[in-house]
């Protein structure tokens, strides 16, 4: 599929998730299938004053498939010069964060919070695609609360000022994650513009991809949660809807074996200390299902070092081999 000038191999994307989508779990996503990877967030503003971790969040290097950046601020300014900051990292498109519905975020007024401020949302994209080559996107949800449902209306409005495509998550920012995704805002906004629009919220499996794309029209899905700890669901997904094809669930040992390339990925860009602090919760998505998964989830957490750690996920392959 196409964005823009963008060319993708496929219409299977990953989802930017603060606090997971770093370089590690990219580059696993990407080894699995899938056909554009998103940063987590990232501050705009952080990136104008060339804030040290704010940078670490756009380092690109080393990653072979292309990723997205998403910057998330509310002030066309700061907002344009931190696309133009992302692009020079190698951003293969820009994406604006309309969506995000944490309080820390909104009170600020940017995330879902533009989704009340139409005139200053519009305003941003239009600054932020006159700012870059690179193709400029927006992730927004279904509208603030059931009261103010306008993913149409805005999405009518970024065409206008030339943002490529949009994804939609089918919540409110009111929902958060709660409850379930309504697809039909999904299906409505696609038959609104002629941008591609992009499916996203409850999609767990191949076969919620497919009829996502079936019922709503959208060219491309993004999985979020469904990903953690599962990066198959990108190659399940991506064969699937290719030729209806659906590949085994992996196994324990596969699952294991995993695990351990992503900790690998983890120490090669973070070290050892962060990477064994952060590993903990991608450990547990990993271990999620398997036999006594509560009391791995425990001692993986009590684990102080690295080795230790190591040496614990070869006791638990030994066991499932």
């Amino acid at each position: 599929m196409r964005i823009g000038t963008l060319e993708l191999d496929n219409p299977v994307f990953s989802a930017p998730m603060a606090g997971v989508s770093d370089k590690a779990f990219r580059i696993l996503a990407w080894e699995f299938g899938c056909g554009l990877t998103y940063t987590e967030m990232v501050s705009a503003k952080g990136l104008c004053h060339k804030n040290k971790k704010t940078l670490e969040l756009i380092d690109l290097s080393r990653e072979s498939g292309p990723v997205a950046v998403q910057i998330f601020g509310s002030e066309p300014l700061s907002m344009a010069e931190g696309a133009r900051v992302a692009e020079e990292a190698g951003a293969a498109l820009i994406d604006i964060n309309m969506g995000c519905p944490t309080p820390k975020i909104v009170k600020n007024g940017d995330g879902a919070a533009l989704m009340r401020n139409l005139d200053l949302a519009v305003r941003i994209a239009e600054a932020v695609v006159k700012a870059v080559k690179v193709p400029v996107t927006v992730k927004m949800r279904k509208g603030w609360d059931k009261t103010e449902v306008n993913a149409v209306e805005l999405t009518r409005a970024l065409e206008q000022v030339g943002v490529s495509a949009v994804t939609v998550h089918g919540r409110t920012r009111e929902q958060f994650y709660s409850g379930e995704a309504d697809w039909n805002i999904i299906k409505e906004v696609k038959g609104s513009v002629n941008i591609p629009v992009i499916g996203n919220g409850d999609i767990w499996t191949p076969e919620d991809a497919r009829k996502m794309m079936d019922f709503t029209g959208c060219d491309a899905v993004m999985i979020g949660r469904g990903a953690r700890g599962n990066p198959w669901i990108f190659k399940r997904t991506t064969v699937y809807l290719a030729c209806g094809e659906l590949l085994h669930e992996p196994d324990y040992l596969e699952r294991l074996e995993t695990a351990e390339r992503h900790l690998e990925l983890a120490l090669m860009f973070k070290g050892q200390k962060r990477a064994l602090l952060e590993m903990r919760k991608h450990l547990a998505w990993y271990t999620r299902g398997l036999p006594k998964s509560a009391q791995i989830r425990e001692k993986i957490n009590r684990i102080k070092d690295i080795e230790t750690l190591k040496e614990f996920l070869g006791e638990i392959k030994e066991k499932r081999g």
